[in-house]
């Protein structure tokens, strides 16, 4: 079955950097996009950043843009949020996720997701 594993999140300083990876299982990963979404507590899972099924194009939120970086290898099936310059307001949830196209910032847009992993920035 289609499986989306995330992993890499912990307890981090600010300032500090993290990898996110998300291991995927169960369908053809290079057809799809991949989206990374967070989720802070008593908030919506919002968007974070998304790559093309190659690797070359990619989009990102205004928050994060500058110091998060998203990738991909599909020979791998896996895909990666490195996430530089860590601030507290980074606190959350991130999800990975699969969906027709790079485009797409609603998680509604979105077919697959992961359980998730917690990335905690202390100031």
């Amino acid at each position: 079955q289609v499986q989306l594993v995330e992993s890499g999140g912990g307890l981090v300083q600010a300032g500090d950097s993290l990898r996110l990876s998300c291991a995927a299982s169960g369908y053809t990963f290079s057809n799809y996009a991949m989206g990374w979404f967070r989720q802070r507590p008593g908030t919506e899972r919002e968007f974070v950043a998304a790559i093309s099924r190659s690797g070359i194009s990619t989009t990102y939120a205004d928050s994060v843009k500058g110091r998060f970086t998203v990738s991909r290898d599909n020979a791998k099936n896996t895909g990666y949020l490195q996430m530089n310059s860590l601030k507290p307001e980074d606190t959350a949830v991130y999800y990975c996720s699969s969906g027709r196209s790079y485009s797409y910032q609603k998680k509604s847009q979105y077919d697959y997701w992961g359980q998730g992993t917690q990335v905690t920035v202390s100031s």
